[in-house]
């Protein structure tokens, strides 16, 4: 790769990670005015047009075909952008942003066990110790070194609620695969549409039922900045920007660029005056350790599959 476009790729690609990673910070204060569900509903009610029209510009008419996959296309799209975000944010509410970001950068080693579990392809060996050493990070993460705290459900609830939000969205991502010839920008568009409706559809259930209420317009006018990060940089430019790196780098490559996600989140939050244990510290280092050890490992161990498995990846 031509070393300008090696730069574009990083570039993107820590820009989506960092952009990641302050979302968090500016979501946490956010929710205390406008709850996860209407929250979202906003966020990718807009970002939804924003993708619909980059795609009618870049592609066309002919690229909103669905091809009979109307039922794929909503579920994926119910997963990954109403499942992640309505369970992420409503858990965010209950934590903190750091442990967001830490659990979010779990998500790499979380596919390499669903696909495990579902494909029946296991893990090296260093993927499976890597998996230990960063659930040993995320559990000082969450507890900051108690771990009493394990016990006490109102602690951790938000934290489980995070880890399956990012479970939903490792289910999305696998899903790409089955549309593999569409172009990123497609897939993210045609899943973002029907997914919304999804978001539209809990968000009405549970209003109607009084679990949360319509934001008033003060409450709107007030975060109001915070809102247009989270469409604009957290949804649009983040995304793309992270479908565009790993294109040009490489999964493999990429994937490495998930860890300024908690370093970006935990640099925001000294910058806010924030302060964290050691625990906290130690453990949010073993999960970007774990990454990097099972990153590194799984690119030396790529030429040697290479002569068996052209193309695998």
């Amino acid at each position: 790769m031509p070393r300008t476009s090696l730069f574009q790729a990083m570039g993107l690609l820590l820009l989506a990670a960092v952009s990641w990673g302050g979302m968090f910070q500016v979501a946490k204060p956010l929710l205390a005015q406008v709850d996860a569900f209407h929250m979202t509903a906003i966020r990718y009610g807009a970002a939804a047009f924003i993708f619909a029209a980059l795609l009618a510009y870049r592609e066309g008419r002919a690229a909103f075909s669905l091809e009979g996959n109307v039922g794929l296309l909503w579920l994926y799209g119910s997963l990954g952008f109403a499942g992640f975000n309505l369970l992420a944010f409503t858990g965010l509410a209950h934590s903190r942003p750091e442990h967001a970001a830490v659990i979010m950068a779990l998500m790499p080693l979380m596919t390499a066990l669903v696909n495990w579990g579902m494909r029946g392809i296991r893990p090296a060996s260093h993927t499976l110790f890597a998996i230990v050493l960063a659930l040993t990070g995320v559990v000082l993460v969450v507890t900051d070194g108690h771990l009493s705290a394990l016990t006490v459900s109102g602690q951790i609830g938000g934290d489980l609620l995070l880890l399956l939000g990012a479970l939903c969205w490792v289910f999305y991502t696998l899903g790409a695969a089955r549309f593999a010839h569409w172009s990123p920008l497609r897939y993210t568009t045609l899943t973002c549409l029907p997914g919304v409706l999804s978001i539209l559809a809990a968000t009405a259930a549970m209003t109607r039922l009084g679990h949360i209420h319509p934001p008033t317009m003060t409450a709107l006018q007030g975060g109001l900045w915070a809102l247009a990060y989270m469409v604009v940089i957290g949804a649009v430019i983040a995304v793309l920007s992270w479908n565009a790196g790993i294109r040009k780098l490489g999964a493999l490559n990429g994937v490495l660029f998930i860890n300024f996600v908690p370093v970006s989140a935990f640099v925001i939050g000294v910058l806010l005056g924030h302060h964290f244990g050691m625990a906290e510290l130690a453990g949010a280092a073993l999960v970007i350790l774990a990454l990097v050890f099972n990153s590194l490992l799984s690119q030396r161990a790529q030429p040697r599959m290479a002569g068996g498995m052209v193309g695998a990846r």
